[in-house]
């Protein structure tokens, strides 16, 4: 894996709550769409929550069950770390 993915892979990973964290992971997120990794209704997701500092995309995602492949995805690298 490049120096670029694994940043933006610990971006998108970062917990809620640091102020900008929504932000920055919206900015990953977009990264990751733009290569395919990540499908758009993910992307929206992260974009609805990209002004909620506070706000968990991967809750989101899962209570309106969109994104099952990207979940899986992201938790194996919060695993590998």
């Amino acid at each position: 894996m490049d120096e670029e993915t694994r940043r933006n892979w610990e971006i998108i990973a970062m917990p809620p709550g640091a102020e900008w964290s929504g932000r920055a992971r919206y900015a990953a997120a977009m990264y990751f769409c733009q290569r395919g990794e990540m499908a758009p209704e993910v992307l929206e997701i992260y974009r609805i929550c990209s002004r909620l500092d506070a706000e968990d995309p991967v809750s989101v995602l899962r209570r309106w069950h969109v994104g099952a492949e990207w979940i899986e995805r992201l938790e194996a690298f919060r695993q590998s770390g």
